[in-house]
């Protein structure tokens, strides 16, 4: 698996469809943030389109005919992809945006706004597996080969947008300040209604019971899977090969364990240990 073909700028790798340097640099140095910016940035494969569908909802106090009627990336464009970045640009305030850059890219205009970003995590192991699904069908990364293979990659960093250990822990550094707000995938799951709620009041969001019911339903797996400007179904086939994938797979936690064998989790496990030591956060996957 060479990665050749990818876009890379400070040693981390991009897509090699839809990015590149100069986007990449302006959003980093240029790019001014407002104090009405609502930001929701993962690491791949970590809850982001979920995380977009409720920000979107809460946006239009849970009515769901905006996430109906515009395409996920329309209501939510990209920050530091091409064309993503044009559309924000174009956007009007307040402006929702997504992002998976690791902090040290991240526009250095955050450090003396008042955007607001909320950070989801997710278990390693079900990223990886989420990821090497979506590699198989993502043409803008190279073919991720077996699962072992795509393991050592991951577990090395070489993939795009460089490694988990990395990002969370970059993210982790600037976890006190008030404008960022830490959640994770597993929390989702277990409580989206109480997670909704936190956001909601992150946000100086007031919805009531009923508006954050309407949330809560119209961002579950099944209504996002069922509606095609949510679910990518409809992103053009030079992004995707759609006959070899879903975007919206399972949803679910702990699919890593209908993947990973006992010896290749233990691997897992030793790296994790290894680069994790130090951060003194307690993860729900603990």
């Amino acid at each position: 698996m060479s990665s050749a073909l990818n876009v890379t700028h400070k040693g981390i790798l991009f897509p090699n469809i839809g990015y590149d340097v100069e986007t990449i640099k302006f959003v980093e140095n240029e790019f001014q943030l407002l104090d009405d910016d609502v930001l929701n940035v993962t690491y791949p494969k970590s809850g982001t389109n979920w995380m977009t569908e409720i920000l979107s909802l809460i946006w239009h106090n849970g009515d769901p005919s905006w996430v109906r009627s515009s395409f996920a990336w329309k209501r939510s464009p990209w920050l530091a992809s091409s064309n993503g970045m044009k559309a924000v640009l174009a956007h009007p305030p307040p402006r929702l945006m997504v992002s998976h850059l690791p902090f040290q890219l991240f526009p250095k205009s955050f450090l003396s706004s008042k955007a607001k970003v909320i950070y989801t995590l997710r278990n390693p192991k079900d990223v990886l597996v989420s990821f090497y699904h979506l590699s198989k069908f993502y043409k803008g990364v190279k073919d991720p080969g077996t699962v072992e293979e795509f393991l050592e990659e991951f577990l090395s960093g070489n993939v795009i947008f460089g490694s988990w250990f990395d990002h969370v822990k970059s993210w982790l550094e600037v976890k006190g300040k008030p404008n960022v707000f830490f959640n994770s995938y597993e929390e989702m799951h277990q409580d989206l209604r109480g997670s909704v709620e936190k956001i909601c009041r992150f946000l100086g969001k007031e919805l009531n019971s009923q508006q954050i019911d309407s949330v809560v339903e119209n961002a579950s797996f099944q209504k996002m899977k069922d509606n095609p400007k949510s679910n990518l179904t409809t992103v053009p086939d030079h992004f995707f090969d759609h006959k070899k994938g879903k975007f919206l797979r399972k949803g679910i936690v702990g699919d890593w364990k209908n993947h990973l064998t006992v010896a290749q989790s233990e691997r897992f496990d030793r790296v994790y240990q290894e680069k994790m030591q130090g951060v003194n956060v307690t993860f729900p996957w603990d």
